[in-house]
């Protein structure tokens, strides 16, 4: 199982908006590796400006099949750009822990090289963290069974 969700037709990914299919870096291989790990996703194609990442590879019936039953997880590409980040993040992705609980997840996520903030409100049920380089994200509550219910 992996450690993070992604999208999923169960509904276990949470964003801000839509989510778009790029994001601009200036150093993508370095982002998109720390994120396949993060959503144990493989990079699906690198060149020295643009990496792809997903989930791991499929047999062409079985993503047919996956199509044809709900929403698939998205690939994500990460753009090198040559401007620094200046303001909020455009993008801003929310994980939430499928197998451990939320502070297991964020020592995991430390250990892949983010860092976590002060900016999330006291007495919150998430964490702020910063990924390699800067952006925000939250981890917020664990789904994995015993840490949550309906």
């Amino acid at each position: 199982m992996p450690p993070s969700t992604v999208p999923t037709p169960a509904g276990s990914w949470s964003g801000s908006g839509d989510l778009p299919d790029h994001e601009a870096h200036a150093d993508p291989a370095a982002l998109a590796r720390f994120w396949a790990a993060a959503l144990d996703y493989v990079v699906i194609d690198e060149d020295p400006e643009l990496v792809e990442i997903g989930p791991a590879d499929r047999a062409d019936a079985q993503l047919l099949a996956d199509v044809r039953s709900g929403p698939v997880a998205p690939t994500i590409f990460f753009a090198w750009v040559p401007e620094e980040k200046i303001v909020k993040n455009r993008l801003h992705l929310d994980v939430s822990p499928i197998d451990s609980d939320r502070d297991a997840e964020v020592a995991r996520l430390e250990a892949l090289g983010a860092q976590r903030t002060d900016l999330a409100p006291p007495e919150t049920s998430w964490v702020v963290m910063l990924d390699p380089e800067g952006n925000e994200f939250c981890v917020l509550r664990s789904l994995a069974p015993g840490h949550f219910s309906l």
